[in-house]
């Protein structure tokens, strides 16, 4: 197998409106495409794609469904703030490691959001063994 970079990630939503509005208006994730019960978001990389659940989801937190979503943001400190002003919940708020800073949001269905602002020598993505990044 040749794979080349991660498409997309799709998640499950329990209202397809209010979660696109989430995405595109308050996390700021452009709409690439919408149409029926299906949308997709993002700008470079990989594409988040939002699709109606067929049942119950998250009876707690996402971690314990398995999904995480991460985001490499510039400023932490002006997201998390801007964040908190729109009323989004916060799950864990901003620690600093080595690798960078991280702060863990959650979507209107609690999914988390991990949000990461790598220092300036790990780069954008998540330094070997940072733990930051990830709930635990």
């Amino acid at each position: 197998m040749n794979i080349k970079h991660l498409g997309s990630v799709i998640i499950a939503v329990s209202n397809l409106e209010k979660s696109v509005e989430f995405y595109s208006n308050v996390i700021g994730l452009p709409v690439k495409n919408k149409h029926g019960d299906w949308a997709e978001l993002g700008r470079d990389g990989a594409t988040l794609i939002l699709h109606p659940a067929s049942r119950p989801i998250n009876t707690g937190t996402s971690i314990e469904n398995g999904i995480v979503l991460g985001l490499v943001v510039g400023d932490i400190g002006s997201a998390v703030s801007d964040l908190k002003s729109k009323k989004v919940a916060v799950y864990r708020d901003i620690e600093s490691h080595k690798a960078g800073k991280n702060c863990i949001v959650l979507d209107p269905d609690k999914y988390m959001i991990s949000l990461f602002e790598p220092s300036g020598e790990g780069g954008p993505q998540q330094a070997r063994g940072f733990h930051g990044f990830a709930p635990v």
